[in-house]
């Protein structure tokens, strides 16, 4: 509903806030920044009125974001269900997300690239795998393709195949073998990186064969 503003009132909880009444009754809250321009005595129409809420609930929703984001860099697809939880409505949510991309806060692109750049120095993982981690988050096919046009897998892999090999050291090279494989094969790396990487830690380590006399 419209009508006369009759009183503004800043909020006890948070002086960031103010609290508008109408014709002597609450009608809604805003930062205090964005009432800069009302006035006591203003009349506002009804359109007015849900115009002011709305542009509220997007600044609400935007410095959620905005923490949410403090962490680490997030995906738009997680800012997205993070808002949904908080029960904003959609358009709200997506102008919120116009204006964290304007802003450079969000790109999936560098988000993406950042995931493979720390999976690959702290938990070495296969393109498969990080693949769907990332469409987990809501990564477009094409953006995580580029995201990982550069990714050297061997490299990988044999990080992984080391750190996994120091607790297979008693198998024989059957055991061993089958065992790394399936470990690799697990997070992400397909049969020829294995193979290739598996053969020459066997050769490195000089794991003998069980069937050897």
């Amino acid at each position: 509903m419209g009508g006369t503003i009759t009183a503004i009132e800043v909020q006890k909880r948070n002086t960031e806030r103010v609290n508008i009444y109408l014709d002597g009754q609450f009608a809604f809250a805003m930062e205090m920044i964005a009432a800069s321009h009302l006035r006591k005595g203003q009349v506002l129409s009804v359109e007015e009125v849900e115009k002011l809420r709305g542009e509220d609930n997007v600044a609400k929703a935007y410095d959620r974001a905005i923490r949410y984001l403090a962490s680490r860099p997030r995906s738009a697809q997680e800012v997205r269900r993070k808002l949904q939880t908080a029960d904003f409505n959609p358009e709200v949510i997506e102008a919120v997300i116009d204006r964290l991309e304007d802003m450079n806060y969000l790109d999936d692109l560098a988000f993406a690239q950042m995931w493979v750049r720390d999976r690959s120095q702290f938990n070495p993982r296969g393109p498969m795998a990080l693949r769907a981690e990332l469409r987990t988050k809501g990564i477009t096919d094409t953006t995580i393709d580029v995201a990982l046009t550069d990714l050297d897998v061997i490299p990988l892999a044999m990080a992984a195949a080391e750190q996994k090999s120091r607790s297979l050291r008693a198998a024989d090279q059957h055991s061993f073998r089958r065992k790394l494989s399936s470990y690799l094969a697990r997070r992400g790396f397909d049969f020829e990186t294995i193979s290739t990487v598996v053969d020459s830690l066997i050769e490195s380590m000089d794991i003998e064969d069980s069937n050897e006399e």
